[in-house]
């Protein structure tokens, strides 16, 4: 199959009319002999992407060929979609038993391992350790023709921009892979990492792409999307799709995604408002994308305030959730200081990493909304509380406008889904 990449201008989408006529010209690609195909799709976390659809509408064409169909959705670590999750992304056209479940800690075949001596060199001797290699025992053992990774490009506080092998080696990875290298990520400094090609933690995943996935019949689809929600559909507009096997593909879309997802304000921001739909953001674990991505926008002693209406929990596995609690979000001098002194921590350095990426370094206050999580559950892990009637009524969604809002006499930039951009003051980045 043929590298394809399709843009359209940037006020303008791909209509679904459009994306199925795309899919059908990599349909048409496929070889004839082609019998069992997995497709590699987001979570419900990503739902806004417009992944969902895509996946449905190559079920759609694949079905009728006689080719049987697994659906994988990449976790990572995130807790496994319910039936009615799963409805609610892929449409209900694509019956629950073409699902499958991926297990981080516990469903994975060790596939190669990275060097010490590459990691210490990627990470300038930061880290020092070799990274066994796992994925989902699946794509190894599954004698699929062909696994289609589905994923949107955008600015990422781990690996700089997400997706393309990330897909694979997070998404359906092992413990060993994710782990390690979000701490990377962690170590080398959010600021310096996010919307940003060649971070430490990418050289890793292209470590692995060349020396252990390239064999594998792999093609990846990665969307570039706006930053825009449409209300009814709950997605943003699909603007690019760039689909291949190799990396000039990844490259491609993430110099388009830098265009569309970096969005640079005048000056440094005091009071940021993020709004976390319940739907979506139900832990810190990934509610923390408010800090990671408004992080480089929000001026010293500044303010940024989280409304999650569907907090309920800090990490998405018991594990991470009790490591949260436990340690809190004290930034990366003193989270450093508690993996060196704390054997839980240094067998779980994802969640060191996260307590890193999730602090404001004591720049800015962070204080979350919220109605399931008590206030002293709140300041236990070092951010402030505020009840989440009191902040909705100062603060209405419903009203904001994405960007800057006079609310009360006071300047407040507004942001209704973290997860769809970076913004960065221009003296920032």
């Amino acid at each position: 199959m043929e590298n394809l990449i399709k843009k359209v201008p940037e006020s303008s989408q791909f209509s679904y009319e459009e994306q199925k006529s795309y899919i059908k010209q990599l349909v048409d690609q496929i070889p004839e002999d082609a019998k069992r195909i997995l497709i590699l799709p987001p979570d419900i976390t990503r739902k806004h992407s417009g992944a969902g659809v895509l996946t449905s509408i190559f079920y759609d064409f694949l079905r009728q060929m006689d080719i049987e169909i697994d659906i994988m959705p990449a976790l990572g670590t995130h807790d496994p979609m319910e039936n009615r999750k799963l409805k609610e992304m892929f449409g209900t056209g694509i019956p629950m038993e073409a699902f499958k479940t991926h297990d981080w800690r516990n469903d994975t075949i060790k596939i190669g391992e990275i060097p010490a001596e590459y990691v210490s060199e990627v990470t300038e001797d930061k880290v020092k350790q070799s990274i066994p290699v796992k994925v989902n025992e699946c794509l190894i053992k599954g004698g699929y023709d062909l696994i289609i990774s589905i994923g949107q490009v955008v600015p990422h506080e781990v690996v700089g921009m997400a997706n393309y092998s990330k897909n694979v080696l997070v998404g359906v990875g092992g413990f060993e892979i994710i782990s390690v290298s979000h701490f990377v990520g962690a170590v080398a400094g959010v600021e310096n990492v996010m919307g940003r090609d060649h971070s430490p933690a990418r050289k890793l995943y292209d470590y692995a792409q060349e020396h252990f996935l390239k064999d594998m019949p792999l093609l990846y689809i990665l969307t570039v999307n706006s930053t825009d929600i449409d209300e009814e559909s709950e997605l943003t507009r699909m603007l690019g799709i760039f689909t291949g096997y190799d990396r000039s593909v990844f490259e491609r879309a993430v110099e388009f995604s830098k265009k569309v997802n970096i969005i640079k304000v005048e000056k440094s921001l005091n009071k940021v408002v993020v709004y976390l739909d319940p739907e979506e953001f139900k832990t810190t674990w990934i509610g923390c994308k408010a800090v990671y991505r408004t992080r480089m926008a929000i001026a010293d002693g500044g303010e940024l305030i989280i409304i999650a209406p569907g907090l309920h929990k800090f990490g998405e596995d018991i594990n991470n959730d009790r490591l949260i609690r436990k340690y809190g979000y004290v930034g990366t001098e003193k989270v450093l200081d508690l993996v060196k002194e704390n054997s839980d921590l240094q067998e779980n350095l994802s969640a060191a990493a996260h307590l890193i990426q999730g602090s404001s370094e004591g720049r800015f206050k962070i204080n979350f909304a919220c109605q399931h999580l008590r206030k002293q559950d709140i300041e236990g892990v070092n951010f402030n509380y505020l009840p989440l009637d009191r902040a909705l009524e100062k603060y209405n969604i419903n009203e904001l406008d994405s960007g800057l809002n006079n609310v009360d006499g006071e300047e407040i930039f507004y942001i209704n889904n973290p997860a769809t951009g970076l913004w960065v003051a221009k003296d920032k980045f």
